[in-house]
């Protein structure tokens, strides 16, 4: 399965990605946007561990996103249990070389479609932690609408923020 943007592909999970993702993934910049279960620095054994989980599953839920022939990136949707099971939250992220290329908002529209079409869904969900007004911006242009801010709910980095909530269909 490959999803094909306009410079860049959505596709399954390879083994050699490995060193690709971790060389992306091992960025402040990136760990700093991103639930803390995102480690950093970001080894060669977390980039394996995650590809090992992911590369296999069925339904397809995750997916590297591909600029260049190379994992740059990372796409893909968390199910949930009891009462949230059919609204999976959405989480991205994307190498900082490539911010600003329009890529995370195509490949946000890409893997909604695909999830409403293909998966026994509800609704997206995404959650932005309030020091990161780009991944907003990504959301709004792929369609997301905003439900509401939680004032003062996570911390991260030691620094207590809002967290902002999305919605796609």
């Amino acid at each position: 399965m490959i999803f094909t943007g306009t410079n860049f592909i959505l596709r399954r999970w390879q083994t050699d990605d490995a060193v690709a993702l971790q060389k992306h993934a091992d960025n402040p910049n990136i760990s700093g946007c991103l639930l803390d279960r995102f480690p950093y620095p970001y080894s060669l054994t977390d980039a394996v561990t995650f590809i090992g989980l992911k590369k296999d599953e069925t339904p397809i839920t995750n997916f590297p996103i591909v600029v260049d022939g190379e994992v740059a990136g990372v796409i893909g949707l968390d199910f949930r249990q009891d009462v949230y099971r059919k609204t999976p939250l959405l989480g991205y992220w994307l190498a900082e070389q490539h911010w600003g290329k329009g890529i995370m908002p195509e490949a946000v529209k890409l893997i909604t479609g695909y999830a409403f079409q293909n998966l026994d869904i509800i609704n997206i969900l995404a959650f932005v932690l309030g020091g990161n007004p780009k991944s907003m911006r990504v959301l709004e242009k792929a369609g997301y609408k905003k439900q509401g801010v939680i004032n003062q709910s996570v911390i991260k980095n030691n620094v207590v923020m809002d967290e902002h909530v999305y919605a796609g269909r």
